[in-house]
């Protein structure tokens, strides 16, 4: 760390105390943010919010020792520009480019990576943290706050937020080299990504990234990707190709695609996943007028909020003569003995589709406080994101109950970046509940900031 940007960063966090020590006793603690990757509402506030505007970028980077030092609010975007160019990338990069270091770290990230390396907060060595009681403290895995360095995951900035984060990082290529595995059957597909995640390899060539897509119970895809210093020519998605339709092949052997290193952890970005048809992007006359600047996940954002504001797609769908739609965001980990029984259960119920698989283990012998997925156990995440029809006669959620539920029953646990609707009791069996009020208690002992489930489940 140069001495200009340990003053620059500490500057940032001086000023993110002010913010916080300006806001009156009894106002909720909040970011003063304008963007955000979570799909649950919050009560609205004038009160003025904390001032992170100096703490969104990069403080160093050790090539090595393979390790940077991170602060809270900087976007992996800006991250893996500043660790690329030393051919080095944070052990998991979430999909998105927006998405915060801090963010991915207290609310969970995941990404084809996930299945070698676990979770964005496993690599995490250090971490500085602003509690609520006004206090920044330095946390590690064994000497210093060794309880909020393990609560500190999935709690949201219900405990407090992240300034700086020591990370690990790992060698990466040029390339990506890519097999698109074509399975009929779900049962064939779980049990390929079990003999991945045992030995590294598929069909005799090695696996460094795993992730899939199912499109109907008789078509789902594997991709591999395989790190690279191959020369050649490369595919683009970011234009006029869209990444997830290049998967799709009818022939029994894998087709193969090649990515720059940029592009392959991008890949998902410029169509967030599938979601841009929603907004008409895939539509081949509206895809050759629309700018590429704007093909990227903080664009369609933006017009999410311009629908919530304006009620558009309701309105819509009212003019034609159908029910509002629930929406149905949600990204849930299940067992891998259970994944093809759940995905078969999904596809029955929920008229959702395409659904994304990322298989994942957790690096760590010991389980996660406020997150208890079991060290040793493997997991794929299923992700779904779209609307279904409201039926008027079930109570508000009533897909995302069900969903819950059958999560639940296969030993599974969701994700808490959207709506969620779990009673107090359930919530708290599955998101640490007999560790949380202590750490509560050390941390935010004024509850200056809302507890896990009246943020998650209640909005606040």
């Amino acid at each position: 760390m140069t001495a200009l940007a340990g003053r620059l960063h500490d500057a940032g966090v001086q000023r993110l105390l002010d913010s916080y020590r300006a806001i009156p006793p009894g106002s909720p603690v909040r970011l003063a943010k304008r963007t955000s990757n979570l799909f649950r509402g919050r009560t609205p506030t004038d009160a003025p919010g904390l001032d992170t505007s100096g703490l969104t970028g990069v403080v160093s980077v050790d090539p090595a020792e393979r390790t940077a030092d991170v602060q809270g609010m900087c976007t992996y975007e800006d991250l893996v520009d500043a660790t690329l160019p030393h051919g080095l990338t944070p052990l998991v990069v979430p999909q998105l480019r927006t998405i915060t270091l801090g963010g991915a770290v207290t609310g969970l990230g995941i990404e084809s990576a996930s299945w070698r390396n676990g979770l964005p907060h496993e690599s995490v060595l250090e971490m500085d943290v602003l509690t609520g009681s006004g206090e920044v403290v330095t946390c590690d895995p064994t000497d210093r706050h060794p309880d909020l360095f393990r609560g500190f995951p999935n709690s949201y900035g219900t405990l407090g937020y992240a300034t700086r984060l020591r990370i690990e990082l790992e060698p990466v290529g040029r390339t990506v080299s890519l097999r698109h595995v074509r399975f009929h059957d779900l049962d064939a597909l779980v049990a390929a990504v079990g003999g991945i995640m045992d030995t590294g390899e598929h069909e005799g060539e090695p696996v460094d990234y795993l992730d899939g897509v199912v499109f109907t119970a008789d078509e789902s895809y594997l991709v591999l990707g395989r790190r690279s210093d191959e020369s050649g020519p490369t595919s683009d998605y970011t234009g006029q190709g869209i990444f997830y339709r290049s998967i799709q092949h009818d022939g029994p052997r894998p087709t193969r695609d090649t990515l720059s290193t940029l592009d392959y952890l991008w890949r998902w970005d410029t169509d967030w996943f599938w979601c841009s048809r929603a907004f008409g992007a895939q539509n081949p006359l509206v895809r050759r007028v629309w700018p590429r600047r704007w093909l990227r996940s903080s664009v369609y954002w933006k017009l999410i909020a311009l629908d919530r504001r304006f009620d558009v797609a309701d309105r819509l769908e009212a003019r034609k003569g159908r029910p509002p739609r629930e929406r149905v965001v949600q990204d849930v980990e299940i067992p891998l003995s259970a994944t093809a029984d759940f995905l078969r259960w999904f596809l029955r119920e929920v008229p959702i589709e395409p659904i994304w698989l990322c298989p994942l283990s957790l690096r760590d012998e010991e389980s996660w406080t406020l997150y208890p997925l079991e060290p040793g156990e493997r997991y794929v995440n299923v992700g779904f994101w779209s609307t279904v029809p409201v039926d008027p006669s079930a109570p508000a959620g009533a897909t995302n109950r069900r969903i819950e539920d059958a999560v639940s029953e296969r030993g599974g646990h969701k994700s808490l970046y959207s709506e969620a609707f779990y009673d107090e009791e359930t919530f708290w069996r599955h998101y640490g509940g007999a560790h949380y009020p202590a750490l509560k208690e050390r941390y935010d002992p004024d509850h200056r900031l809302p507890d896990l489930y009246a943020k998650a489940v209640r909005g606040a």
